[in-house]
């Protein structure tokens, strides 16, 4: 078994593998075996770094069960399909703390001999600096067939690989999301294209069949289902050509098996249009695995008679491997020793877990730093933890961490009350259309996230559930006055909103009056310690009708 390198020579070359063995190539019957894992987000050791207590998930117990899979499929192939050096305070510690030791979890990946990985846009959010010193330090190749220097005709990353198993050659094609610009900002893409994913599929399956002469292929992408099967509507919440596992099992001829990334689910196995699809939800929290059964006449092509996918999950039970615990010990000590960093007090606990129908003190000490720091009229923030909490007493670094998991940074922009009101009216599509007798709760619509559900600070309003979608906002104020639409405002936001997540188009559009070169967590953790105690009541300058 080896690995065939792509190699770029003003035209597209690989190395050949030289002949199977005798034995392989008058056999009738094969089996590939491939593992496959996808956004880990840097969770390595079996630990809730938000609540420091023992969690079933990460590399050390995923390591395990690669190497049970492999005492029965020596010759197995293992995959990641994205969204791996970004997630956790592990590798915020690594990239944005102490960038200098080998990247945790490239080391780690080594050490488990992963074959390939592809890129996730998760993976580019540390900009390309340190995104280049993880590349170059992975014993692996980093896949991306439709990630392209603008105008370029060949890939900026290896798009796939060739694997000799069992005397079957198996290729093994990289795909990423493609809309990675409206999440991250430029700097972190410079001089990247990403072109569409069904094109770019087709393309590279046709060369590793027709010009590579592969027996299977198999696609590890950052990507995931784009629509619900049993109508064929797209699924709510996601953008143009975010996800496209569908589109190419249904377009893409030649394709045996899918790994998908990217919508963080558990999908055991899924067969569409006779493609096998599977999915290992997230944080190293389940293994993917499919098994092809092939045949042939002997000296023959192989032919794909059966095929089947699983997830594993990781238990309580499942034992970490030591030398993988060993590796990451020094990153995952110094990690746990900044997160209990005390930096402030709160009087009284606080939970996030109402935040979607009532104004939420937790919501307010975001709104708190955006507002102070970008000197801004309005703010607003969108619950990204419902677990979160603060206890009463001491405040620390982990606390802060465990409400604000993303990296976003603080951007604010200037817009017009009318525009406003469109952002707030456009956060309510949260909500399904009014039903008597039925609670917000009740009226949340599961298919949007958390993260969308914008509130604002510095303003004052009403959300009524009973009037129809774009109509909800009722009684917005400033300082007490109703707005007027054509005012302008200093509203804080995020890069993620200004650079089109979630849809918010009335913010992409709207002109940029200050950047912080900070996240936003971290402005929360300055204000923490200059104002020191946490206020524990919310502003409640919100609600929503009917009551909670």
């Amino acid at each position: 078994m080896r690995i065939i390198p792509f190699a770029l020579c003003g035209a597209l070359a690989a190395i050949i593998a030289p002949p199977s063995p005798a034995r392989a190539d008058s056999a009738t019957h094969a089996q590939v075996t491939i593992l496959g894992t996808t956004d880990v987000h840097g969770h390595i050791y079996p630990v809730d770094y938000y609540t420091d207590r023992p969690a079933p998930l990460g590399f050390a117990k995923i390591a395990t069960m690669i190497e049970t899979a492999r005492i029965g499929a020596p010759h197995l192939i293992l995959v990641d399909s994205g969204d791996t050096i970004q997630g956790s305070p592990l590798e915020y510690y690594h990239n944005r703390v102490d960038n200098a030791p080998i990247d945790p979890m490239m080391l780690v990946m080594n050490y488990l001999k992963y074959d390939a990985m592809a890129v996730g846009n998760h993976d580019y959010n540390y900009g390309p600096a340190v995104q280049q010193k993880a590349h170059a330090e992975a014993h692996f190749p980093w896949l991306s067939a439709n990630t392209y220097r603008v105008g370029a005709s060949e890939p900026a990353f290896q798009p796939y690989i060739i694997k000799v198993v069992n005397g079957v050659r198996v290729g093994v094609l990289g795909l990423t999301t493609p809309d990675i610009p409206y999440w991250d900002d430029p700097s972190d893409f410079a001089g990247l294209e990403f072109r569409p994913s069904v094109a770019e599929a087709r393309k590279w399956v046709s060369i590793l069949r027709e010009k590579e002469h592969v027996d299977v292929i198999v696609i590890a992408m950052h990507m995931g289902i784009e629509r619900d099967l049993a109508t064929g509507e797209p699924l709510p919440q996601q953008l143009p050509n975010e996800n496209s596992a569908v589109a190419i099992a249904m377009e893409v001829p030649g394709v045996d098996v899918i790994f998908m990334g990217h919508t963080h689910k558990d999908v055991p196995s899924l067969t569409v249009n006779g493609v096998l699809l599977t999915q290992a939800f997230m944080w190293g929290q389940r293994l993917a695995r499919a098994d092809l059964y092939l045949n042939r006449v002997p000296g023959g092509p192989w032919k794909v008679w059966a095929k089947s996918a699983s997830t594993i999950p990781v238990t309580v039970r499942t034992e970490p491997d030591p030398e993988v615990l060993r590796l990451a010990r020094d990153c995952h000590k110094a990690t746990q020793d900044w997160l209990e960093r005390k930096i402030g007090n709160c009087a009284a606990e606080l939970a996030e877990g109402d935040a979607q129908v009532r104004d939420n003190a937790i919501m307010n000490l975001v709104q708190r730093a955006e507002l102070e720091t970008g000197h801004a009229d309005v703010a607003l923030a969108s619950p990204l933890n419902l677990a979160a909490r603060i206890q009463k007493g001491p405040v620390s670094v982990r606390d802060l961490y465990s409400i604000y998991v993303y990296d976003n940074s603080m951007v604010v922009v200037e817009l017009t009350g009318r525009q406003l009101k469109a952002a707030l009216e456009h956060s309510t599509v949260r909500f399904r259309p009014y039903q008597p007798g039925k609670t917000p709760s009740e009226l949340i619509d599961g298919r949007w996230p958390p993260y969308d559900f914008d509130t604002a600070a510095g303003v004052t309003y009403v959300i009524d559930l009973r009037r129809p979608m774009g109509d909800r906002i009722q009684e917005l104020k400033f300082q007490g006055a109703p707005i007027d639409p054509d005012r302008k405002f200093r509203v804080a936001t995020t890069n993620y909103r200004v650079n089109g997540g979630g849809g918010f188009t009335m913010i992409k559009a709207a002109p940029v009056v200050y950047r912080s070169a900070d996240e936003i967590r971290n402005l929360m953790i300055d204000w923490v310690q200059r104002h020191h105690d946490i206020p524990t009541e919310p502003m409640n300058n919100w609600h929503i009708v009917p009551a909670p």
